[in-house]
């Protein structure tokens, strides 16, 4: 016969709340009093009933993670690879459940009409986009990474215009005019079926800054702005194609260091040296960048504390607690994948 509440508490002379407690909610209750519930627990081989238990506490046990891509891309992207981990470790934390939600039929509205969670954490969810309506309409508490700070949406991010302008600032700084600038592809669509990008449009505004002051412009001849799949093979196959044009690049400035590094096969491939030929720059610092040869030059932002982050504060949400916009700092991180142009 099953074991029961009931009978843990019979068996540990305590009340079928502190059971509860130990098992959903530990903090409330002794370290003594929990490690001898838990041993009974474990001895007669209770399991609770996810069903009895979302009927009890009114919740699922599970948060929503949002996904831009298919989750075979997602996982292709380390930088991406980071922010589930932080947002892991909080649901680890908080003894719940993580549960990925990927487009449905290219569709990120769908993914969220369909989604089973208490709470959800959105990457690169923009005040407009349809899902925002949705979560409000239906009471749904969110927290966006890389969205916008507004009164609609609390966001977990860092100053992306900022970071892009030092970035590119530091490519001229060295003298390179023929760049190509390689995006990552868009993905999200609004109300309005248009494509957009929180990152990408933030991103290019401040690359478009930086280039202004050398009265240069994304649609300036010598420049060059390519989307491309978020991955080492998207990254090679835009490298391979900007590598071959007649007005070959001097500098490659990507969006996502994963996008950059594919660049260093494309250049091998080619024949083309970094940085002695071609300066090469990323957006992230992902570990794998500085195991590169050459090291890559990039924008360091905390991902896994982002995730981290995001995730604490959808849940504090859930709880009816209030929370604010949170801003991590970046910094350029100069290595040995950018030269003065040749």
């Amino acid at each position: 016969m099953r074991a029961t509440i009931k009978d843990i508490a019979l068996r540990a002379g305590v009340s079928k709340t502190t059971v509860s407690f130990a098992l959903n909610n530990p903090s409330r209750i002794s370290k003594e009093t929990y490690e001898r519930i838990m041993a009974i627990v474990h001895e007669l081989g209770y399991y609770p009933n996810p069903l009895a238990r979302t009927l009890t506490t009114k919740r699922l046990g599970a948060l929503g993670l949002l996904l831009p891509q298919p989750i075979a891309e997602v996982m292709g992207n380390p930088h991406l690879c980071e922010i589930i981990s932080g947002i892991g470790k909080e649901c680890d934390s908080h003894r719940i459940s993580l549960t990925m939600l990927p487009p449905v039929q290219g569709k990120v509205i769908e993914a969220a009409r369909r989604s089973f969670v208490d709470a959800i954490v959105t990457i690169g969810v923009g005040p407009e986009h349809e899902v925002v309506n949705f979560f409000h309409k239906h009471n749904i508490p969110f927290v966006t990474i890389d969205g916008q700070e507004t009164k609609e949406t609390i966001n977990v991010g860092i100053d992306d215009e900022s970071a892009a302008f030092a970035l590119m600032s530091h490519i001229l700084e060295l003298g390179h005019r023929r760049i190509a600038i390689l995006c990552v592809r868009r993905d999200f669509k609004t109300i309005s079926d248009i494509n957009a990008s929180i990152v990408l449009e933030k991103r290019l505004k401040g690359f478009s800054r930086a280039l202004e002051a050398y009265s240069l412009g994304l649609t300036h001849e010598g420049i060059t702005v390519l989307e491309t799949e978020g991955s080492l093979e998207g990254g090679k196959r835009a490298g391979l194609s900007v590598l071959k044009s007649e007005e070959r690049p001097t500098a490659i400035v990507a969006m996502a260091d994963i996008i950059a590094l594919g660049t260093y096969a494309a250049a091998q491939e080619l024949g083309i040296t970094i940085p002695a030929q071609l300066s090469v720059a990323g957006f992230d610092d992902i570990p794998q960048g500085s195991y590169a040869h050459p090291t890559l030059t990039t924008i360091h932002q905390p991902s896994t504390e982002k995730g981290q982050v995001a995730a604490s504060m959808a849940l504090q949400l859930l709880d009816g607690k209030k929370v604010e916009h949170r801003r991590f700092p970046f910094r350029l991180e100069v290595k040995g994948s950018t030269a003065r142009v040749p």
